[in-house]
């Protein structure tokens, strides 16, 4: 009775740490955006909002310099409970030296990419046990470095804005150990994102190729097995009702905030209801054999094409090499769109 017990809170604290993530941040995001205005107008503690925006416009440039980054936060034990809810595992097959910095493209995207944020923006799976001086920084939204709280708050885990300025900032003015992860199929990608799918936005996308050669960071693929298994994603059949909808609020949300609107279901508080939380599934993020690459300040099309295309051939061996071991079929395919 005593181990059932003990498993029981193990499996409680590790739902309560997956559910407390997105409120967290819905939550600290509310608070500046609400009270901020409420200050300035309604009371006489008009200071604190001045004081947080005169802070805010002082420290602007911070998250496009590698931010503040706290060993402290990565190491948080709420986010090996996190980990061990799936669980997620990161699996290295290749050293990555030291003397160089990198770009780690990661796939799929998934509906929410748990497996890149535990892997690379904690240290719940021992990241800097597994690379020994290599320092990651995951790259996101830039909206979400306008928020003040949430963005002391992401920073703390290495995270960074996805925008050329920041990104190059981290691969040459920081020395060399550093990996910026990528998640290059962007939001856009959730939209593929279900059960039994492998299809990632892949063949337009060159801008972290382009990257590389301008910084000379070495490119690495990395692919999330079971991150497309998390979530159940639906997509009503065309001339209904619900597809409609499903599109008028895609399009709003697209327009508003830049992201795509994901028709999506999980589990609930236990694993045979209906809800948000994610499935219980495995999420193995396999990190691949580094492609070196030239430093070309003004790279044309035809060399980004030419490493664009090496890049696809790593990954595509990556896949096949893992694809049986984590999960998928044997003939199981990994498509490019």
């Amino acid at each position: 009775m005593a181990f059932l017990s003990r498993q029981n809170l193990q499996e409680i604290l590790q739902t309560l740490s997956v559910l407390q993530w997105l409120p967290v941040y819905i939550f600290l995001g509310a608070i500046p955006i609400v009270l901020i205005p409420y200050f300035l107008v309604f009371t006489n503690f008009w200071t604190l909002p001045v004081l947080t925006l005169a802070w805010l416009a002082y420290d602007w440039n911070t998250h496009s310099q590698g931010g503040r980054r706290s060993a402290w936060v990565r190491k948080w034990t709420l986010w090996k409970y996190f980990r061990n809810y799936f669980p997620i595992k990161l699996v290295k097959t290749c050293d990555l030296s030291p003397k160089h910095n990198y770009i780690i493209a990661n796939h799929p995207h998934g509906v929410v990419s748990y497996g890149v944020f535990i892997n690379f923006a904690t240290e719940a799976t021992g990241f800097a046990r597994i690379f020994p001086g290599i320092t990651p920084s995951v790259g996101t939204l830039e909206g979400i470095f306008w928020i003040p709280i949430v963005r002391e708050y992401v920073m703390s885990m290495g995270v960074c804005p996805v925008s050329e300025l920041a990104l190059k900032y981290l691969l040459t003015q920081k020395g060399s150990g550093n990996a910026v992860v990528i998640v290059v199929g962007g939001a856009a990608e959730a939209l593929l994102c279900r059960p039994g799918v492998s299809t990632i936005f892949l063949k337009q996308r060159k801008g972290f190729v382009k990257l590389a050669l301008k910084t000379g960071a070495h490119l690495v693929p990395s692919y999330s097995f079971g991150e497309n298994e998390v979530y159940n994603q639906e997509t009503f059949p065309e001339g209904t009702w619900l597809r409609f909808f499903q599109k008028a609020f895609q399009g709003t949300f697209k327009k508003i905030l830049g992201l795509n609107f994901c028709t999506f279901h999980g589990r609930g508080l236990t694993q045979e209801s209906w809800g948000f939380l994610p499935f219980n599934r495995p999420i193995t993020t396999v990190v691949g054999e580094p492609l070196p690459i030239p430093r070309i300040k003004r790279p044309n099309k035809k060399t980004v094409d030419k490493y664009h295309t090496l890049y696809i051939s790593a990954l595509r061996k990556l896949f096949d090499q893992h694809k049986v071991q984590y999960g998928l079929s044997e003939t199981q395919e990994l498509t490019i769109v």
